[in-house]
């Protein structure tokens, strides 16, 4: 796919400001509706294996800077790629509020995480591990957003639910509705026969592109620890384009030259 041109609009100093205004969907939510939540059989973490798409890469007239992959439309996302832009309906700071991803480019990096419900059971141990230490990604010019298929109305209730019964009580980021599952069927985490999404995160940089991606079944939980340490490497070879950073690096280890023989000094020193 050919390097897209990202739209740049304002925005917000932090996440968002408790003095947001309720966003009404044109769409989708007219109501509030009361929810049944039936988890599928595979819900266990078990489903059908797919078909991998296959990308052709090049080593041709690739810069040691980009290793940028290249993909045709519908093998979008990948990683070296834009990500897909979206606007959705939010909770943050118990209000309803209104996302643009695109808001952030040339601003901040993203971390943009989906999970499949509500009131489930791997999901509030992520959601909540990523908040409590959001100050962390704050630190490094990083907003966490939470994605799942439920609407705002469940997403509030989940907030207004205490921790020590299963709820989430304040997030320090947002957590955006996917009910018509757009945005998870874009970001290929869709599973479609259950209407849910895996456990998909992606590392969205400043110039709008994903830089990192990782996909869980349903039974498996992420690690905030590896996330940052992704998003640390990250910011550091695009800091040090002549670098890279070799299996577990972290801020202040050492970097190696992606060279044949400059990379020997990095090997000779392990």
């Amino acid at each position: 796919m050919a390097a897209s041109t990202a739209l740049i609009s304002s925005t917000p100093s932090r996440a968002f400001s408790s003095k947001s205004t309720p966003l009404v969907a044109s769409s989708s939510i007219s109501k509030p509706t009361s929810q049944t939540l039936t988890f599928p059989k595979s819900f266990n973490g078990l489903r059908l294996p797919r078909v991998a798409h296959s990308v052709s890469l090049s080593r041709g007239a690739h810069s040691r800077r980009s290793f940028l992959v290249k993909a045709s439309v519908d093998e979008l996302p990948l990683v070296g790629n834009v990500a897909p832009d979206f606007e959705a309906e939010a909770v943050f700071d118990q209000e309803f509020i209104k996302v643009k991803l695109s808001e952030y480019i040339g601003k901040k990096y993203v971390i943009l995480f989906f999970y499949p419900l509500d009131f489930t059971f791997v999901c509030p141990t992520e959601i909540t591990a990523f908040s409590d230490r959001h100050a962390e990604f704050e630190e490094l010019n990083t907003e966490i957003l939470g994605v799942s298929v439920d609407s705002v109305f469940s997403h509030l209730a989940w907030v207004q639910t205490d921790r020590k019964s299963g709820g989430l009580g304040d997030l320090n980021y947002p957590l955006i509705s996917d009910v018509t599952k757009s945005i998870s069927k874009s970001y290929d985490v869709l599973i479609p026969d259950q209407g849910i999404a895996l456990r998909g995160l992606f590392i969205i940089d400043k110039e709008g592109v994903i830089q990192h991606s990782t996909i869980n079944n349903l039974a498996i939980g992420r690690s905030v620890d590896e996330t940052k340490r992704t998003l640390q490497a990250l910011q550091y070879v695009q800091d040090n384009p002549d670098e890279v950073c070799p299996a577990g690096w972290k801020p202040g280890e050492k970097s190696m030259k992606p060279d044949p023989k400059l990379s020997k000094e990095y090997f000779s020193a392990i």
